[in-house]
């Protein structure tokens, strides 16, 4: 059963939240946050992307970077922006956007459940962006930023979420994105045990929905600290890392697409041949971008055209978790062996688009250097999980999760 429990979070004073609350560390270059930070004294993008206050010149990854980050970290607390509670709590956060809402815990995991297999994964991590967050975590002593799990809903967990979200609210912000962000402080003891033993009892596993990164990154600072401390007793900080955990239910799982640099020798009218093959293949008639109305359906955009793509029977297996993605379709049946894209991770003819961009940024890519591009239908959760409970990996850029959580709202300290 999942370890969830209160941590002594530092947050930021309920009048400047709004200033504070930035998009993740890992959705925008240095140029994109130093943009974004501008005329923001209080963005906690000095913090997280603290590159931005540093000389252009300098490597993003040097000591000095994370040591910009504790000496950005400290001036905040020292300033009021950021209070300290006086005992661990919980919180519950809701974000808003679009007219859709989830809502979950915020709290702290184990490492040793990370370690274990309760906290499952189903992506690969990279070394040179785990060490990072690492670095991150070590010099500035803390969670900075939360990871985002998901759980499989349990009514009597909902039912307390429900009533814990009619009190009144820390606080209630909307940021420049227009997602709204709302803060509840779970203080009572009798409620703090309560969602303690519902998680023990009710929740088998938590599963990383996004942050596979900055959980391996965490949990490597924890096994560090206990080589630092090894009469350690378990109950240190620094065996726990900071999450927020939303049912199920209230995921919501974007397109992941696709665009490649050339058409690996063959003419359009070639490759459209060679697709059908493996696909049935028909030009749209409607308006517009054709988006994929099911699983196993694609869009694909060549040639100033729009084409609707359905995969044949026969080229997946609908009882493997990982081949009847639409990612692995896609890959195993057209872009490695017929545009040979062999390891995505790697080749530089792909390029991933996030599918809160929309399809028309696809048609911008191709209309700007690349020459075709594949528009997918989202995974589910349901996909996710079960590719979680089964122990194996997801391709690269498979699930693009929004809204994203929002950063400097908490911060667990080692």
């Amino acid at each position: 059963m999942a370890v969830f429990r209160p941590f002594k979070a530092l947050r930021p004073a309920e009048k400047l939240a709004a200033e504070v609350v930035s998009l993740p560390y890992d959705v925008m270059n240095r140029e994109e946050a130093t943009e974004m930070a501008e005329g923001k004294p209080y963005s906690y993008l000095h913090i997280c992307r603290s590159e931005i206050d540093m000389p252009e010149e300098d490597d993003i990854y040097a000591k000095s970077v994370y040591i910009k980050a504790n000496e950005n970290l400290l001036k905040f607390i020292d300033k009021g922006v950021f209070v300290r509670e006086e005992k661990p709590i919980f919180y519950v956060y809701r974000q808003t956007m679009d007219g859709r809402t989830q809502t979950g815990f915020v709290g702290c995991a184990s490492i040793d459940e990370y370690l274990n297999g309760t906290i499952k994964k189903h992506e690969l991590t990279r070394v040179e962006k785990e060490q990072d967050r690492i670095n991150q975590f070590d010099y500035c002593n803390g969670n900075t930023e939360p990871v985002f799990f998901t759980y499989k809903d349990k009514p009597e967990i909902a039912k307390l979420l429900a009533e814990i979200t009619d009190e009144k609210p820390l606080f209630d912000i909307v940021d420049e994105n227009n997602v709204g962000h709302i803060l509840w402080r779970v203080g009572d003891d009798a409620v703090i045990n309560k969602i303690t033993e519902l998680f023990d009892k009710e929740i088998d596993y938590m599963y990383i929905a996004d942050g596979h990164h900055r959980s391996a990154s965490a949990v490597k600072v924890g096994l560090m600290r206990r080589e630092e401390y090894p009469n350690y007793t378990g109950e240190e900080e620094f065996n726990f890392f900071m999450a927020c955990v939303f049912p199920d239910t209230d995921m919501a799982i974007f397109d992941y697409n696709r665009v490649v640099k050339d058409l690996n020798g063959y003419s359009p009218e070639e490759l459209l041949k060679i697709i059908g093959e493996k696909f049935t293949v028909e030009k749209y008639k409607g308006f517009g971008q054709y988006r994929p109305a099911s699983l196993h359906e694609f869009g694909m955009y060549l040639e100033g055209s729009w084409y609707k793509m359905a995969a044949k029977e026969g080229t997946y297996n609908s009882e493997d978790p990982i081949d009847s993605l639409d990612v692995s379709i896609l890959q195993n049946n057209l872009l490695a062996p017929v545009l040979g894209i062999g390891d995505p991770r790697t080749d530089k003819r792909i390029d991933f688009v996030g599918g809160i961009r929309g399809l028309a940024e696809l048609e911008k890519r191709v209309k700007n250097g690349y020459k075709i591009a594949f528009a997918l239908y989202p995974v589910s959760i349901d996909q996710l999980i079960a590719v979680a409970d089964a122990g194996l990996l997801m391709p690269p850029k498979s699930t693009w999760f929004e809204p994203k959580l929002g950063s400097g709202l908490f911060i667990h300290e080692y």
